[in-house]
């Protein structure tokens, strides 16, 4: 049985009925469907045919087109987020505390001292123009070389398309661009104090960072030329020059159990210097609380010796601390706050736990692993944070265009921080690529959300401590302990107590649940096919039967067409009819008997065959017609 017959007997027996042609095919499964609408089609009058065609046509549009904005909504995977309440006993939060100022001047001041000599001068300056230039004849002189790498300049901006930059301990005026000398006029007009930033020194590729108070300006330049000189310091020496732990912690009290400075683990702040953590679980199991309330907190009395702080570094006074999950890395500057001096400062902790959906309903990630940013904070054994991504991010940035990395944050192996000496021009880098949108941008694509977080909520009350009739009492004690005096030592304006604890146990959990599911998108396909069609999930089924048959259909009639096209090559390749039988027999005897054996006469009849010699087989030579069945078919 050829091909064809086969797959018409095959097509026969599935769809139970005729359809060997599409007409056919569409009309049995109008009459079989159990979708409404298309048997109307084929068994109503003209009119109505066309009225149920076109309302037909029209409610399966509207069905494709509900589906449509259906599977859209699942797969934008919007999530649903849900508050609940719980009441358990909870790990105490790591608590790290720094002193607002990162040294000791008394153990930098000969590394800045130079710096202070420069900030002085210019001050006087500023503030007393009229009053002759008396800084010239300081002993030893100034270090100008240390002034020009970074300058503070005074920009007259009465003309806006002109103005005027004075550079502090210039002499010579001149135009647009370049620096004059003050002199007794600038008594009479307001300037701006701005800090030049050049690509490198003598350069006229330069930037003016502009402030609205000098105030800013003078801590702003500061920091540039102090960073440069502490980033060549050692780590330890740096450590050194910090606040140790025991002059700084005093007393230490967790719920009704004493503590004391070795209960604290030390790092390095690059903002503030040393700072402590209490319970940062590194080491030693985190503590628990055991119950809510001031009593079953961590109390502290800290020192932060207030006289001895850096003039032009540090103009606020105080703690600065943070509350923080364990094995994470405190982040002060963006997290921090701040207890004052003189106060009893009291923290009341609530817990929000976050808890996000990971891909593809949002960009968060478990621990950092399928982020592209290298983290550089891993050398703190701490877990992934978005705020050491974006430094990370900020820092690797800064390597690849500066060529150095800055002081503020850990550096990739094999590079050096950033300095005057060896990089130049560094500070304009560090400006131009603190202020562009580009790296920013980029990193916050890089860096994405932890799914997990724990985040504390604080309540800050204070209140002046010690007070004036026990503060004489106090400080006597305290002094006695810390440096075995019976003299004062200590005054309010150094002393901090801070209380920390639970408000309540009760923990708030922030959770986010997909909005859509795929059996929220089947019940409402379903839904939506049964309301406008009145179909159901066998009416698809019967649709993709009609979409096969059709497909078989297809397939036999290119059989078809591929067999009707080789009897049309082989009908033009022999034109005329074939030969009959009886014309084959008259050819081959008349070909017998004009053969002439070699050496015989010519014209000579030719011989007999030899007695035993089997007769020629014709049957071999026959022809059969093009529309003849083979002998070898089945028959129908």
């Amino acid at each position: 049985m050829n091909l064809k017959k086969y797959l018409v007997r095959a097509l026969h027996r599935l769809q139970k009925g005729p359809g060997y042609t599409y007409k056919e095919l569409l009309v049995w499964y109008c009459d079989n469907t159990n979708t409404h609408g298309p048997k109307r089609i084929i068994k109503e009058g003209p009119k109505k045919k066309l009225i149920w065609f076109f309302l037909t046509l029209l409610f399966a549009s509207l069905v494709f087109w509900q589906w449509g904005i259906l599977i859209n909504t699942y797969l934008s995977y919007n999530v649903t987020s849900s508050l609940s309440i719980g009441f358990k006993t909870m790990k105490f939060p790591a608590v790290t505390v720094c002193n607002a100022n990162p040294f000791k001047y008394s153990e930098v001041k000969p590394l800045l001292k130079e710096l202070d000599r420069l900030i002085e001068a210019a001050l006087e300056r500023i503030l007393q123009p009229s009053a002759g230039n008396s800084s010239e004849n300081l002993s030893p002189p100034l270090d100008l070389e240390l002034w020009n790498q970074i300058p503070l300049v005074l920009i007259d901006e009465h003309d806006k398309d002109n103005p005027v930059i004075l550079d502090i301990f210039e002499t010579n005026q001149t135009a647009v661009g370049n620096e004059t000398a003050m002199d007794n006029k600038t008594k009479e007009k307001k300037y701006k104090l701005a800090v030049k930033l050049c690509s490198h020194q003598g350069s006229d590729n330069c930037t003016y960072r502009n402030f609205s108070s000098a105030a800013q300006a003078v801590t702003e330049w500061y920091i540039l030329q102090s960073t440069s000189i502490l980033s060549k310091v050692p780590l330890h020496e740096r450590i050194r020059m910090g606040y140790q732990a025991e002059d700084m912690i005093l007393a230490c009290l967790y719920g009704a159990e004493p503590c004391n400075y070795k209960n604290f683990t030390q790092i390095y702040h690059p903002d503030h210097g040393n700072c402590y953590i209490f319970n940062w679980g590194m080491d030693e199991e985190a503590l628990n609380s055991s119950n809510p309330g001031a009593e079953f907190g961590l109390k502290l009395i800290l020192d932060i010796s207030q006289q001895d702080y850096i003039p032009y570094l540090s103009s606020a006074a105080g703690a600065r601390l943070m509350l923080h999950q364990q094995k994470s890395f405190p982040f002060l500057k963006d997290q921090g706050i701040y207890a004052m001096a003189g106060t009893e400062t009291s923290i009341g902790v609530l817990v929000d736990e976050l808890e996000r959906m990971g891909y593809p309903y949002s960009d968060c990630t478990m621990n950092g692993s399928d982020v592209p940013v290298k983290n550089l904070y891993s050398q703190y054994n701490t877990s992934y944070s978005i705020q050491a991504c974006l430094r990370s991010c900020f820092q690797n940035h800064m390597v690849e265009i500066c060529g150095c990395g800055h002081y503020m944050f850990p550096l990739p192996e094999g590079v050096t921080y950033c300095n005057n000496q060896d990089n130049p021009g560094w500070a304009y880098c560090y400006s131009s690529l603190r202020s562009s949108i580009k790296p920013r941008q980029i990193c916050i694509d890089s860096c994405k959300e932890t799914c997990n977080d724990t985040q504390y909520k604080m309540t800050i009350s204070m209140a002046d401590w010690p007070s004036e009739a026990s503060e004489d009492w106090i400080f006597h004690i305290l002094s006695y302990e810390r440096d075995m005096s019976t003299n004062v030592t200590l005054d309010r304006n150094g002393i901090i107590k801070l209380n920390i604890y639970f408000q309540e146990y009760n923990y708030r959990t922030i959770s986010e649940s997909a909005a859509t599911t795929i059996v929220w998108l089947l019940s409402s396909l379903g839904g939506q096919f049964g309301f406008w069609m009145g179909g159901s999930v066998l009416c698809l089924i019967e649709f993709g039967e009609i979409i096969i048959d059709s497909l078989w259909i297809t397939i036999i009639n290119v059989i078809g067409w591929c067999k009707g096209l080789k009897q049309r090559r082989a009908r033009a390749r022999y034109p005329d009819a074939p030969p009959t039988v009886s014309e084959l027999v008259e050819a081959h005897t008349n070909l017998g008997f004009q053969h002439e054996a070699p050496g015989a006469v010519p014209g000579a009849r030719a011989l007999p065959p030899e007695p035993g010699t089997p007769p020629p087989n014709y049957d071999s030579l026959r022809v059969q017609p093009l529309d003849a069945p083979s002998p070898d078919s089945d028959t129908e």
